[in-house]
């Protein structure tokens, strides 16, 4: 029985991308080294009690020197697309102005050995390193960073557009409105509602403009998109009350960036929610966010669970865990919410593309006395999330590929080296690199595209 037919087989569409995912920040090091200029997240980790036990990404995962280490590594794994963002500060050490040409030469390096090795690009313009000096001079609260946002992408698609394929702007630009400017958790350490609301509006416009710089540089046949991450929500109970805060919630967390992309308005409830400061966004803020994308990219790892809470401004909820269910270090574990969101975005403002472009798990994992890195709690993750993709694309979703999160253990912002997301695993004394269990299942999934949903590997 060969495993088109076998029992139970899931098998993808011909042509299903299986990716792996990193970001510049987080994996490169050498944040002192070829003309790189300082970032927001160089300071932020600088700063005493920011960061796990003070660490920070000095080294990282050394993948700036063993990027062809790493390569090979990716073809052992068999990807066939790899997502990775290059860093604005070392191709714009200032954030604008000349390019810095020893930044793009290291791309143009890691470009050239994916494609040899027959692995497609998929380019992440901005994960979260604004260049510092762009902050010293309002950083996302100001307009000017969207102008000079453009200008980067027009850089960088000179560079690499011959050969780069799949381009997307900005990386989860909620967790940089709320964690970087409302609660201070991550750079540029903001907690100020005034400044979220314009860090969302300038996010917005940067992207927009973005796809229209990247549109007049790239070759036909380029195809440019944006990457959101999405938590659904639920209500804590059946009260009125506690729906109307899950409503909130939503309206925040998921739509305030989904909706004008398809739109060119940010969403009528949340104007009414934010009150007063909705008196600053003025329309024509937001219309260039609905420049036409050729796909969505899609962060999924958890729903938020919230109650009622009046003590919250604006959304006036908090986020309940609710007991009984599992939990990972990070968060609760709830892959039926992988199938709601991909119906819902499909029901709601149907995407032409989808990509899920990180879904994983943080576990405590280490070497084993025999070498193997014994890692089946995140097998169970990808099999269990991977099953609800399946179902979205029985639904008629079209999701057209998916990218672990993350291909190699890596810094994990505020919580430094604490959690572990890869397929592989790094020891960040010696940086030396093994295949977990996890990368050695997932290769087994991408050379047969697709996987036995009821295989128990523990």
């Amino acid at each position: 029985m060969n495993d088109q037919t076998a029992q139970g087989f899931l098998r993808f569409p011909d042509g299903f991308l299986w990716g792996a995912a990193t970001s510049a920040f987080q994996i490169e090091g050498a944040l002192d080294e070829d003309g790189r200029g300082p970032s927001i997240w160089d300071t932020f980790t600088n700063q005493p009690g920011k960061i796990y036990k003070g660490q920070n990404a000095r080294e990282a995962a050394g993948h700036y020197h063993r990027w062809a280490e790493d390569l090979e590594l990716m073809r052992q794994l068999g990807l066939g697309a790899y997502r990775f963002s290059t860093a604005w500060p070392r191709i714009q050490p200032g954030g604008s102005g000349p390019a810095n040409q020893a930044g793009l030469d290291f791309y143009d390096r890691l470009v050239d050995g994916l494609l040899e090795r027959g692995i497609q690009p998929f380019l992440t313009l901005f994960h979260w390193d604004l260049p510092q000096s762009l902050q010293d001079a309002g950083g996302w609260t100001t307009p000017r960073t969207a102008e000079h946002f453009a200008e980067y992408a027009r850089l960088v698609a000179n560079c690499l557009g011959d050969r780069v394929r799949h381009w997307i702007t900005l990386n989860e630009p909620i967790s940089v409105t709320v964690q970087g400017h409302l609660f201070g958790e991550h750079a540029p350490g903001l907690q100020d509602p005034f400044a979220a609301l314009q860090s969302a509006v300038n996010q917005l416009r940067a992207h927009g403009l973005a796809v229209q710089a990247l549109r007049s540089e790239l070759p036909a046949g380029a195809r440019v998109g944006i990457t959101l991450n999405f938590n659904p929500v639920h209500p804590a109970s059946a009260s009125e009350e506690d729906r109307t805060a899950a409503h909130r919630i939503d309206t925040f967390a998921n739509r305030l960036f989904v909706e004008p992309l398809y739109t060119g308005r940010l969403p009528a409830d949340l104007l009414d929610m934010l009150g007063p400061l909705a008196a600053a966004i003025q329309p024509q803020d937001v219309e260039p966010a609905a420049s036409p994308l050729d796909f969505l990219g899609v962060n999924y790892y958890s729903r938020l669970v919230v109650r009622h809470q009046p003590d919250i401004p604006f959304v006036e909820a908090q986020q309940v865990f609710p007991n009984g269910n599992e939990y990972s270090q990070m968060w609760e574990i709830y892959p039926q919410g992988l199938y709601d969101l991909l119906t819902w975005l499909h029901d709601a403002y149907r995407p032409a593309c989808i990509y899920i472009t990180e879904n994983g798990v943080p576990v405590p994992d280490g070497i084993d006395r025999d070498g193997r890195i014994r890692d089946y709690r995140r097998i169970r993750y990808l099999r269990d999330h991977l099953f609800q993709v399946h179902r979205a694309l029985e639904a008629g979703v079209p999701v057209n590929g998916y990218f672990v999160w993350s291909l190699l253990d890596n810094f994990e912002w505020a919580f430094g080296y604490q959690m572990r997301f890869g397929l592989i695993y790094v020891d960040f004394d010696t940086l030396e690199r093994s295949i977990k269990e996890s990368g050695r299942w997932y290769s087994e999934v991408i050379r047969r595209s697709g996987f036995d949903p009821q295989l128990n590997h523990c």
